[in-house]
């Protein structure tokens, strides 16, 4: 139990952190880049990976034994079915509520991460114990 709680406190800093750069970068990619919003949800997705991969690799779930090709390529799936997710969520709601891209991406970014715990902890990273 005391395990799952460590995780359960490094996956929502790690995942917070991710969330925060992946909802930067999409903002910023809108605001200064002149990109569409669904596009910049991609840059920001592809950006926050590199921080939620070394994160959760190194702190969240450091006791897993998987290779580092692995767990990335395992965790890159469990990422981009979130992700999916996430930008057909988006773009549905980008042309049926009146919420503004930022608020909408928040509440998304949000929703998604239980997901991406519960698959990241049962499959990508899962420990056998010996």
């Amino acid at each position: 139990m005391k395990k799952l709680s460590s995780q359960l406190i490094w996956f929502l800093l790690i995942g917070s952190a991710a969330a925060a750069t992946h909802w930067l970068v999409a903002v910023l990619a809108v605001e200064l880049g002149d990109i569409r919003a669904y596009l910049a949800n991609v840059v920001g997705w592809l950006v926050a990976f590199f921080v939620s991969f070394s994160g959760h690799y190194t702190l969240t779930f450091r006791h897993q034994q998987k290779t580092l090709l692995t767990a990335v390529w395992r965790f890159w799936c469990v990422s981009a079915a979130g992700f999916l997710i996430n930008e057909v969520a988006f773009v549905a709601l980008l042309n049926r509520t009146p919420l503004p891209y930022y608020g909408l991406l928040a509440i998304i970014l949000i929703s998604i991460a239980a997901l991406t715990f519960v698959f990241s902890r049962y499959w990508a990273f899962r420990h056998k114990p010996h």
